[in-house]
């Protein structure tokens, strides 16, 4: 998954509007999705920490385990309509 740092600010900005993650984050937290180890339980799980102590969120523990699951199988889906559920019902 390469990073284009090309790309301009809009999408960021909208990106920014709607999790208060800045550019400079979002590359950082892209970066180490792109060397993570996503069929590695302990990887995946330190980064679902990495990213909602970036987004400032709090991620409970069954969710955790939710979203652990659906990356180490595989199960993660592609568009961002559905991953925005998935990671905005924190419950």
């Amino acid at each position: 998954m390469a990073v284009d740092h090309r790309q301009d600010g809009s999408f960021f900005d909208q990106v920014q509007k709607q999790t208060n993650v800045g550019q400079q984050d979002l590359m950082q937290l892209a970066q180490l999705v792109e060397q993570a180890d996503l069929k590695d339980e302990t990887s995946v799980r330190q980064l679902i920490r990495q990213v909602a102590q970036t987004a400032n969120v709090q991620v409970s523990r069954e969710k955790e385990e939710q979203l652990v699951k659906a990356i180490v199988n595989d199960e993660v889906p592609m568009d961002f309509a559905t991953l925005g559920q998935l990671f905005g019902n924190q419950g």
